[in-house]
């Protein structure tokens, strides 16, 4: 029988993958590979089925057709469960139990798990170690939920959502843990809501919708960091004090968009130069309109997630 953790394989190959409910289809052929010691990022609006997705490679769900291997098995394999760690949103995990004590019954299921003092330190549970599950506060959770997926040793981690509900000291601290754990050849599939943590975290982003993926690649292919040779792709943004149809700046001119990203908020993406901001404050000044806020940026993995998936709720 092949090594569930042979280094020919990827970490997770999905291909042609069906899932239906109701006679919906959720998941429509889904095709991708998560390689080996990355961290992939799959990013999704909500019901794209990028959840769905990811418990059927997880083995809480099957799916209808087509093939994933995880490590080179099938989900459901048994001889996967010591390979493979989960982080669920919601933690998953018993409520009436103490932290620590969860945690080192956990640890005590495996051969060589991790350092059961070492992950408290790490990612700060000591303050909340003898606290029962259902008094933690969500971020406290979540990160007793990683230490929990981490415990084991995985070559392959499931985080969805991991930084959530945490405060920035925490979310840098599971940050810098998850990218050690790379370094080490642990592979990482997550899902986030976050741009800035897709963008920090992955080497490899896969972005969702409608049960597809509709874009793949490396957080600068993405954005379009390779197409030197034309012109540079640039996102505009401010606010005013009160609200405005800004298309008698930018109407006329057929290389920019621009939006209201919320009251009072815009952006404008395309070729920004001087001019264009120019022509921007100009505008303002004879309307007697005060810009509050004004700042140009590299397009960024939020703009390309927004331009493909649409930029209206649903």
């Amino acid at each position: 029988m092949p090594d569930p953790i042979a280094p020919t394989e990827a970490a997770l190959a999905l291909s042609d993958v069906v899932k239906s409910y109701g006679g919906k289809r959720v998941v429509d052929r889904m095709t991708f590979t998560a390689p080996r010691s990355q961290i992939t990022a799959i990013l999704g609006p909500n019901g794209a089925g990028k959840t769905t997705t990811i418990e059927c490679c997880e083995g809480l769900r099957t799916a209808d057709s087509g093939t994933i291997k995880v490590l080179g098995r099938d989900p459901h394999d048994p001889a996967l469960r010591e390979h493979v760690g989960v982080m669920l949103q919601d933690g998953g995990l018993p409520t009436g139990v103490r932290a620590l004590e969860m945690l080192r019954h956990i640890a005590s299921m495996y051969a060589h798990p991790r350092s059961v003092d070492d992950l408290v330190d790490t990612l700060g549970l000591a303050s909340f170690a003898s606290t029962t599950v259902r008094r933690l506060s969500g971020g406290e959770r979540q990160r007793l939920a990683l230490a929990a997926a981490l415990i084991g040793r995985p070559s392959l981690v499931f985080l969805d959502e991991p930084s959530a509900g945490m405060d920035p000291q925490s979310r840098h601290a599971v940050w810098s843990l998850i990218e050690e754990l790379r370094g080490e050849g642990v592979s990482f599939v997550l899902t986030t809501h976050m741009m800035d943590e897709a963008a920090a975290l992955a080497d490899h982003v896969v972005i969702v919708d409608r049960g597809r993926v509709i874009a793949q690649g490396s957080v600068p292919d993405l954005v379009g960091a390779e197409a030197a040779t034309g012109p540079a792709v640039s996102t505009l943004r401010w606010s005013t004090e009160a609200r405005r149809d800004f298309t008698p700046v930018f109407g006329a001119r057929s290389t920019l968009t621009w939006t209201e990203a919320a009251p009072g908020h815009y952006t404008a993406s395309g070729d920004i130069g001087p001019a264009v901001v120019a022509q921007l404050t100009q505008w303002c000044e004879g309307q007697d309109l005060l810009i509050r806020t004004l700042s140009v940026n590299e397009r960024s993995l939020e703009d390309v997630f927004l331009d493909l998936t649409g930029r209206e709720l649903r």
